[in-house]
């Protein structure tokens, strides 16, 4: 989808009425990417809002198209944690009080979870700023594919911006499924 017909979507899609399935709920997130880039879009009329920024309305967007009735119940897909990652990439500056990160490191371990086939709780569950990530999450690498951890850490590498939370999960899940401790550096490209 294009930026240009992203636009001309009515604002109707993007709310939780008009998401019918993941499908739909990773090209509403792309829409409310292409208003953080450049500003503009049905996700930031009637406010002000700067190309490359990210407030708290946009974190809200995310939200409820994230937890929208249709998809409540399934896992965060793959699109649509791809969809997060362009996200949190676009968005240079930050006002929503640590909002979409939360959001952010949620969905993709949902989507890691149950990519690998272990039980994640409902979307509306997991992904509330009121319930921590650790009351859900894997904390131990029994049963977690390292293919999708491989592809989370691949998402994060050489990011300018990093989410600490989601960070120390899958580092702590690789540290300890698969590395010595000395590895993780060049897992995400940090130094120790």
């Amino acid at each position: 989808m294009s930026a240009a017909s992203a636009f001309a979507e009515p604002t109707s899609t993007l709310e939780p009425s008009g998401i019918t399935d993941r499908n739909a709920a990773a090209r509403a997130l792309a829409i409310v990417r292409d208003g953080v880039i450049t500003g503009e879009g049905p996700t930031t009329r009637g406010r002000i809002h700067f190309s490359r920024a990210l407030d708290a309305a946009d974190a809200a967007w995310c939200a409820r198209i994230l937890t929208a009735i249709a998809v409540d119940d399934q896992p965060v897909s793959r699109a649509e944690a791809e969809a997060l990652f362009e996200i949190n990439d676009a968005a240079a500056e930050r006002s929503d009080a640590g909002l979409f990160d939360d959001l952010f490191a949620k969905a993709v371990v949902h989507h890691a979870a149950s990519a690998s086939g272990l039980p994640v709780p409902s979307r509306s569950v997991a992904l509330s700023p009121d319930t921590a990530i650790e009351s859900w999450a894997p904390t131990k690498a029994v049963g977690v594919n390292i293919e999708v951890l491989e592809w989370v850490a691949s998402q994060m590498r050489g990011k300018r911006r990093s989410n600490h939370a989601l960070m120390a999960l899958v580092a702590s899940l690789i540290g300890v499924a698969t590395l010595p401790l000395v590895h993780l550096p060049s897992v995400f490209d940090i130094g120790m």
